[in-house]
């Protein structure tokens, strides 16, 4: 295996690599040949991910065992669905996307992740972990109910396997003995550590001494003895029963092999050549190590799951060895002063406002809880997991179980703050509804990446939180305009005696001023007036708010900061129904059941029927690319919000 210490600034020789434009190519070669593709593969992935940025620890890690299942099985008659998807850009690479992976993630390029509609090689569309093994298993009950040839095959990662879902659908395969290949790949990592008794469970089993005797020893040693075939069998069964990770699968209806190595080429294509025919439930166990053969990321995967693009630097001029003439002084290019605006700090993001707020708030409340469903680096917990270990709860890729230990502890006068991304919140609704909301428990929940994430798309992005937390009774829901506002409704938050929830987007906010103490609140049910005018008010939430202040500037309108979604400010919305002409709501969230439509109930309610304008995210799915030129195709840049207005207005340029 080709080892690198660096990332490739230009594209790397692949010459066995760029004939294959699809998998079968793999059927024909050889075993050298198809370490030579593994080894162009890792540097052409390398190579690309330095000029897009993205995910790329978890791919080098299943470079060969990407290459073997394609070799082993029929793709895309057989079905290969990849779990999450972070590990799956090699796989995109050998499926006739290599020279578009440079675009990955970028507006109008390849998606983040598999995508059914990029390729038929793509069977299921993931983003979300630990949906492979049932989405695989769906495909191999449909085949056998059509009566079709084909495997369906499911690689799943130890992390994605501490979730409960994962295993939901492992008993229900062993139940039905469908034709089900399900790949364990135990990289021992998530996105961050591993957390848990499975991930304990595989690592401790899997480094114990009686294990490896009982693998290389015990067969050959009862092999010896006259007529101990079938106690051998036995008596091995008994062994691995008892100290096996094969026990917990077998039990559940799994013919179960491994661990093996997941960078050796020969034992996978020996392993899944094995198992591919067979028939029923199979559990192909492998080893990798994330971020292999990129050394830097082998030392750090948590660091290296993903990257930004590297800076292309021009190339550094030829060395002249002839001696120069010394330039004149009025040659000189001397560097300028920095300007004010240069010295200013950046932005912080919305991420660091909490995870400052957090330590802020723990330091003079003993009663706080952080807690996060592996998400402590995207949620910016390091420092609360550092500082108070015994009061932070990494639960693993397990949202559900995130939403109820919360609401255990509320149950016990604790204050539970839980740090999730809008679109993982999804999968812990029926939790938020009827563990906290229908007991009224004392749960905080700082909702991140709320709106148009950017380049991971569809699956990611934060759209519809708004719609689905407005309609649950007893919710107080929050949307800060900016970076001081985020860090003073999370305490608002904190101190509501029920459950709360501030949703904040991704990335940096406007810049403002932060205070450094926990006094400041936000009234909850009152909107701020930032802009006195006529005939049009613009309502916004959240995020616009920054485009909201450029538009109310151009056309001499009123601007409201709503800041609460739910309760509404009822008083601010009947006097702008009763004094202007238009009213405009904006909000990063589908329009449908958002903050919109809520101003619209309550205008009904009061009898009250003004023009009203609801902007916001369509009803569609938007796909990948750079949040601003998101927010351009939305119509939610202050230029789209204009134009709108000035055409519900029949207004010209002027």
């Amino acid at each position: 295996m080709k080892l690198f210490d660096e990332i490739p600034t230009q594209r790397p020789l692949t010459p066995l690599l760029d004939t294959l434009d699809a998998p079968a190519g793999l059927r024909r070669m050889t075993l050298a040949q198809l370490r030579q593709v593994a080894d162009e593969l890792r540097a052409y992935l390398l190579y690309s991910v330095g000029v897009s940025g993205g995910h790329f620890g978890a791919g080098l890690g299943v470079v060969e065992l990407t290459v073997a299942l394609h070799r082993a099985l029929q793709t895309p008659h057989d079905r290969l669905v990849w779990d999450v998807g972070h590990q799956a850009y090699p796989h995109k690479i050998l499926t006739g996307r290599r020279d578009a992976l440079t675009g990955i993630r970028q507006y109008g390029g390849l998606a983040a992740f598999p995508r059914r509609e990029e390729s038929p090689y793509d069977t299921f569309g993931v983003g979300h972990s630990s949906t492979s093994i049932s989405a695989a298993l769906g495909m191999a009950l449909s085949a056998r109910a059509k009566g079709e040839k084909r495997r369906a095959c499911a690689v799943i990662g130890d992390g994605a396997l501490t979730a409960g879902m994962a295993f939901e659908a492992l008993a229900h395969a062993g139940h039905v003995k469908a034709n089900l290949l399900v790949v364990l790949n135990d990289n021992e990592m998530s996105i961050s550590e591993n957390v848990g008794g499975m991930a304990s469970y595989l690592t401790r089993i899997l480094t114990s001494k009686p294990y490896a005797a009982v693998r290389e020893n015990g067969k050959r040693v009862l092999s010896h003895l006259p007529g101990a075939l079938e106690l051998a069998r036995r008596t091995e069964e008994h062994v691995k029963g008892m100290i096996s990770p094969a026990t917990l699968f077998e039990e559940m209806g799994f013919h179960y092999i491994g661990p093996i190595d997941g960078h050796d080429l020969a034992a996978l294509n020996q392993a899944l050549e094995a198992l591919r025919d067979q028939e029923g439930p199979q559990f192909l166990h492998v080893r990798t190590r994330k971020g292999r053969g990129f050394r830097p990321a082998e030392a750090d995967p948590i660091g290296f799951h993903a990257i930004t693009k590297l800076e292309r630097k021009p190339p550094a001029p030829p060395r002249v060895d002839a001696e120069r003439p010394k330039p004149r002084s009025e040659d000189i290019v001397r560097p300028k002063p920095r300007s004010e605006d240069a010295l200013r700090p950046k932005p912080r993001k919305y991420c660091n406002v909490f995870g400052d707020w957090l330590c802020d708030m723990a330091a003079v409340d003993t009663r706080l809880i952080g807690i996060t469903p592996a998400m402590r680096e995207g949620s910016d917990l390091i420092r609360f997991s550092q500082t108070y270990p015994e009061r932070y709860y990494d639960v693993a890729i397990a949202e559900q179980h995130a939403v109820t230990l919360a609401a255990g502890m509320a149950c016990e006068a604790m204050k539970p703050v839980v740090a999730i991304y809008s679109t993982f919140l999804q999968r812990g609704y029926d939790q938020l509804v009827h563990d906290v909301a229908v007991q009224h428990l004392d749960v905080t929940f700082a909702i991140d990446r709320a709106g148009l994430v950017g380049e991971d798309g569809p699956t990611h992005h934060g759209a519809l939180d708004l719609s689905f937390l407005r309609c649950v009774p007893g919710l107080v829901i929050l949307a800060p305009a900016d970076e001081a506002e985020c860090r003073a409704m999370l305490t608002t938050a904190y101190h509501h005696p029920g459950p709360a929830a501030v949703r904040y987007p991704r990335g940096t906010g406007p810049g403002s001023e932060l205070p450094q103490d926990l006094e400041a609140q936000v009234p909850i049910g009152r909107a701020q007036t930032r802009r006195e005018g006529e005939r049009v008010a613009l309502l916004a939430f959240g995020s616009l708010n920054t485009p909201a202040a450029e538009v109310a500037e151009r056309l001499g309108a009123t601007h409201l900061n709503m800041r609460s979604v739910k309760p509404l400010d009822r008083d601010a919305i009947v006097a702008a129904a009763q004094t202007h002409e238009l009213l405009v709501t904006l909000e990063e969230n589908v329009i449908a059941g958002g903050a919109g439509s809520g101003v619209n109930e309550l205008l009904a309610a009061e009898g009250l029927t003004p023009a009203v304008l609801n902007l916001g995210i369509p009803d569609a799915f938007v796909e990948h690319g750079k949040p601003a030129e998101l927010l351009r195709d939305c119509g939610l840049d202050a230029a789209g919000i204009e134009a709108a207005i000035r055409a519900r207005l029949n207004l010209n340029d002027n």
